[in-house]
């Protein structure tokens, strides 16, 4: 999991939620699925070397909002599918179409074009 995710301490975004985000695409994206746990808090802190309590605020807002599931005890799990999730791909898809379609219009390109490189792209 550590792998695919992408901490950059440079971004306007506080890291909790770089993390935060990252960790919802995984699982909206399939790369974790329900039931996978995760590493600790601690371990994701040494990995990323952030503050321990900066990963345990992301950790427990994704668990306050249904993403993941804490039990005492034991490893923290991604939760099962829930209506939530499903719909969170389409959001995650508008901010990023949202700001694709904002560098196109500064560019001046044309929406007939801006299709045809989506197009390009997505057949790579």
């Amino acid at each position: 999991m550590l792998e695919f995710i992408n901490v950059n301490p440079n971004s306007g975004d506080p890291i909790y939620k770089q993390l935060h985000e990252q960790v919802v695409r995984l699982i909206v994206g399939g790369q974790l699925s329900a039931g996978d746990e995760l590493p600790s808090v601690r371990k994701i802190a040494d990995h990323f070397a952030v503050n321990p309590m900066t990963v345990s605020r992301a950790i427990g807002q994704l668990v306050d909002q249904g993403w993941l599931e804490r039990r005492r005890g034991q490893a923290t799990k991604v939760a099962q599918k829930t209506v939530q999730q499903t719909d969170q791909q389409e959001t995650l898809l508008f901010k990023a179409i949202d700001q694709l379609i904002q560098q196109a219009k500064q560019l001046d390109v044309p929406q007939a074009i801006l299709s045809e490189l989506i197009k390009k792209r997505w057949e790579l």
